[in-house]
């Protein structure tokens, strides 16, 4: 019993993670539409968080990963900009 109970946990936990993965990877995706949309789009992190409607962590996640694959850069008032 217990066993069975431990699979469906771990199952669940599987599923919510890849809910998560999904609902980053459009939300980057998005964001990367609307800065090749906007291109003098200019955001901090917490303006970020109220734009796209998401809390500060998930918005400072998503600027940094776009970051890193080289489609924004941060400026020194950080603000994230095209790159």
């Amino acid at each position: 019993m217990n066993i069975t109970m431990a699979v469906v946990t771990t199952e669940a936990v599987q599923s919510s993670k890849l809910a998560i993965s999904t609902a980053i990877r459009d939300l980057l995706l998005r964001i990367q539409g609307e800065y090749r949309e906007m291109p003098g789009l200019s955001v901090t992190a917490p303006q970020a968080a109220r734009l796209w409607g998401v809390d500060q962590p998930t918005a400072s996640l998503v600027l940094s990963t776009l970051v890193q694959l080289g489609l924004l850069r941060r400026t020194t008032r950080d603000t994230y900009v095209r790159a």
